[in-house]
């Protein structure tokens, strides 16, 4: 059994779908602290060329709440970004293919942040042909007050999992003898590039995965989720 645990992130890169793809059940955090910096309620679209930002905007809350515990601001207005998207993508190849998931995910009526999100995630692992079983981890029976590492081990314990792979990002956070002590072994996805063309513009890499569907047809799409990644 390969498992993976990421928090939710909103259309992130295709890296994130690599893993969700790359596992057999892709364990998504609800019930961990919300964190500013990180990328959750936002990811980068091309938008004249350059990369610029496109958000969630989150109703004021404590900065201790967890994830699911936060909602859309009140004055998110869901057709204005959907439009944003139309006007940076609307003469890209496959637009008309992507835009109804567009549609679908943001013209939900959900407030909840972590319900948005995870309805997006889904549809778009629908959309992309990505079958992995996808759980909250509230819904896994652990010591939920555990942190870090020791969280993800007992999640790992709870799914009978035979290996552990992060993203990349994580290789500092994890030992790989804790794992083997619990007979799991430690994988880290890495993403190889994956260049295309964006209209006339200069390539700009590690969009969102709007980015990816907008410019690319779908077998191709499929075809770097299965192998352009490595295992470390």
């Amino acid at each position: 059994m390969r498992v993976a645990i990421m928090q939710p992130y909103f259309f992130p890169y295709i890296g994130y779908f690599q893993l969700i793809r790359a596992v057999d059940v892709f364990v998504i955090y609800d019930n961990i602290k919300y964190t500013k910096s990180g990328w959750i309620n936002r990811n980068r679209m091309l938008l004249n060329g350059k990369d610029s930002i496109f958000s969630l905007p989150l109703k004021s809350a404590s900065d201790y709440c967890d994830i699911v515990d936060r909602e859309l601001a009140p004055t998110f207005d869901r057709r204005k970004l959907l439009n944003q998207f139309v006007g940076a993508y609307r003469k890209a190849p496959y637009f008309a293919k992507t835009l109804p998931l567009l549609e679908r995910v943001l013209l939900c009526e959900e407030s909840n942040l972590f319900h948005f999100i995870h309805r997006s995630l889904s549809a778009t692992c629908e959309h992309l042909g990505i079958m992995t079983d996808l759980r909250l981890s509230s819904t896994i029976p652990i010591d939920h007050s555990l942190k870090s590492q020791e969280r993800v081990l007992a999640l790992c314990g709870a799914l009978d999992a035979t290996a552990y792979i992060n993203a990349i990002g994580g290789q500092e956070l994890y030992e790989r003898q804790a794992f083997r002590n619990m007979s799991i072994e430690l994988f880290f996805l890495q993403s190889k590039p994956f260049v295309y063309p964006q209209f006339d513009s200069e390539f700009v890499p590690w969009l969102s995965i709007v980015d990816v569907m907008m410019f690319n047809p779908p077998e191709e799409i499929s075809a770097a989720l299965i192998h352009n990644y490595e295992l470390i």
